[in-house]
């Protein structure tokens, strides 16, 4: 619930945002303005993650994105949809919350399935995950188109308070071995566990290619204008486009269970994702931009499933927290680059040639990845039997209770 309430977000505050301004640059600049406090929260989330009771953290990390959802849907129904700067301000905070969530519930995982069930579980995750994508955009355009902006953010204000109901009933969950010390060492304990571990580091390098350059998210307002002639409604639907593939994806991954090189089934993932951003920015006929997006998004499936194999299989529990923050800053910040990168192409260039350029150079970014990284290439769970054992932390705390 927590996440079709996010996915409001991800559709009524850049449309606020470019209905105020009429700039594609000023909707990119709101994806940076959120990058900082992402990445802080992530690191934060990841520390507090492997160091206190878990189920809590999740509690407080839905209690808050409530009352800045509550804070952007006043600012919205004031006259001629509010202000800028709330719009900015708000989604940062709520970037930043995101960061002790999104690890949080990731580090969980492997407790709640077992490590043999972690490829299905990433599988049923992103089916979860892409129903509330295909759900909360197509809703929250409707929301918008009939209502205006403001109800919308009400509807993501109700998602997090039905999420909270949720997490009330779930049973505690406490780090593993008593937890560690929060603070900078631990954070910088989690960094120093990616030395050497080429294939590891390769997950988090080759998502930052496809998500700078080849994640045109900022452009669906203008585009919806320009290029298909529509408003919210349209801008909901590229949104559930690209959701819908990856519903898709999710639905029919049983295969991914059987596939040994998970490093060599990112890069052609990767690849899909770069030639259909491609092809979607290419064309000017809606259904067919809408097949090309739906195809990114299974092609996004495929490579977050086998991502989060390499990551969960790689890392011991007890850092799981510090881990996955690292990833979730790299998964959820590189779209919020991407989101600057695409909107000053499109300023300079116009958003077509914008979204064109990013799909073929993320092309070429996974050429480059497996030239100069073989070891995420070649990589099995077999290569995960030692360092899944070894680099436990020694800097231990007791249990918070």
């Amino acid at each position: 619930m927590a996440f079709l309430g996010r996915q409001v977000t991800l559709v009524a505050a850049p449309l606020q945002v470019y209905n105020l301004t009429d700039s594609s640059a000023m909707v990119g600049l709101l994806g940076l303005a959120q990058l900082p406090f992402l990445i802080v929260g992530s690191m934060l989330g990841g520390t507090l993650a492997d160091a206190h009771e878990r189920r809590r953290l999740l509690l407080i990390a839905n209690a808050f994105p409530l009352l800045f959802a509550a804070g952007m849907a006043w600012n919205a129904s004031r006259p001629g949809q509010g202000a800028v700067w709330p719009v900015f301000v708000l989604t940062a905070l709520q970037a930043g919350i995101s960061g002790i969530d999104s690890p949080t519930r990731s580090a969980v995982t492997p407790d709640l399935v077992g490590e043999e069930l972690i490829t299905a579980a990433a599988a049923l995750n992103q089916i979860l995950f892409h129903v509330g994508g295909v759900a909360g955009p197509a809703l929250a355009g409707l929301v918008i188109v009939q209502l205006g902006i403001g109800p919308a953010y009400w509807l993501e204000v109700g998602a997090f308070a039905l999420a909270l109901v949720l997490l009330v009933g779930m049973r505690r969950l406490p780090p593993h071995d008593g937890g560690t010390r929060a603070g900078m060492s631990s954070v910088m304990e989690g960094i120093r566990f990616l030395r050497g571990r080429r294939a590891l580091q390769g997950t988090f390098v080759i998502d930052v290619n496809a998500m700078v350059f080849g994640m045109p998210r900022a452009l669906f307002p203008e585009l919806a204008a320009r290029v298909f002639g529509g408003g919210a409604a349209t801008v909901g639907l590229l949104h559930s486009g690209v959701a819908v593939g990856g519903l898709i994806g999710a639905v029919t991954s049983g295969w991914t269970g059987r596939v040994r090189h998970a490093g060599r089934a990112v890069l052609w993932a990767v690849a899909g994702w770069g030639v259909a951003t491609a092809a979607f920015a290419a064309t000017s006929y809606l259904p067919l931009a809408l097949v090309c997006l739906a195809v990114a998004g299974a092609s996004d499936v495929v490579s977050a499933v086998f991502r989060n194999t390499i990551l969960q299989l790689t890392v011991p529990p007890a850092l799981r927290g510090r881990l996955n923050a690292i990833h979730i800053s790299v998964v959820a910040g590189g779209p919020r680059l991407g989101d600057l990168e695409s909107g000053l192409v499109a300023a300079a260039a116009g958003p077509q040639v914008s979204a064109v350029s990013g799909g073929l150079i993320c092309l070429a970014g996974v050429a480059v990845v497996a030239k100069l990284m073989p070891e995420f290439a070649r990589w099995t769970p077999a290569d995960a039997a030692e360092p899944a054992i070894a680099s436990a932390p020694t800097d231990r705390a007791p249990d918070d209770g």
